[in-house]
């Protein structure tokens, strides 16, 4: 399989950053990781008892507004090229995927916007409540289930699709050196309003500069972004 194919090189790439040196420099320390696990799983499992009411009423919300399964579980990359299923309440329609197709191919503006970063500002395959959900960002907080599973942190670079690993280039081992976060650089420096490019960068300066204050940092400012909603769509 074609990714099959790019995940060994990726992760060639990652084995010859640590031979070199410059993955182990980055990427947390043995006791840094261990204190950021444990952190992850108190917070997340603190925050899901908290916010079951929430989790519940949003759950009965999406049921009753649109026929369809509640949660949606899309594969993105984790740590070291492993896939996983990066779990959201859904936000769009049934037939979303269709929807797309037909978008793309009758609409070139429609699909250089897609093509350039992999979201659609005006999106027709969202529903009335997912886009709320979207704009309040509370349809991301089944993820706090990924981060139990050991397959997210709170903080880290954004999850990605295997189609966009290849944007990342020599970058791609930053990416792969840490678990995707639930918040990040990206969600607190404006979010969809932010170029793919800068994206990158941004990942791979939190990879080469983490600390579990700067973690901290990032998460104080996830709140006041929430409620900009600055590139939230």
């Amino acid at each position: 399989m074609a990714w099959e194919a790019h995940s060994f090189e990726a992760w060639s790439r990652v084995g010859q950053s640590a031979e070199d040196g410059g993955l182990h420099a980055s990427r947390p320390r043995a006791a840094g990781r261990s204190s950021k696990r444990a952190i992850d799983l108190f917070l997340a499992v603190t925050a899901l008892i908290l916010l079951a009411p929430l989790l519940l009423l949003v759950a009965i919300v999406v049921k009753l507004s649109d026929r369809g399964p509640v949660f949606y579980s899309h594969t993105r990359i984790g740590v070291g090229g492993a896939p996983f299923g990066c779990l959201k309440f859904r936000t769009m329609k049934t037939d979303a995927s269709a929807q797309l197709a037909e978008l793309l191919q009758n609409n070139p503006a429609a699909r250089s916007e897609w093509e350039t970063t992999r979201k659609l500002k005006d999106d027709p395959r969202i529903t009335a409540v997912g886009d709320i959900l979207r704009r309040s960002s509370i349809d991301e907080l089944p993820q706090l289930i990924n981060i139990v599973r050991g397959e997210m942190s709170l903080v880290g670079p954004r999850p990605v699709t295997a189609e966009e690993l290849p944007r990342y280039g020599e970058h791609v081992w930053a990416y792969m050196a840490v678990r995707p976060g639930l918040t990040g650089h990206w969600q607190t420096s404006g979010r969809n309003d932010v170029s793919y490019e800068h994206r990158v960068s941004l990942d791979v300066h939190y990879v080469n500069n983490w600390s579990l204050v700067r973690d901290f940092v990032i998460i104080a400012k996830t709140i006041p972004a929430l409620f900009s909603q600055r590139g939230s769509y």
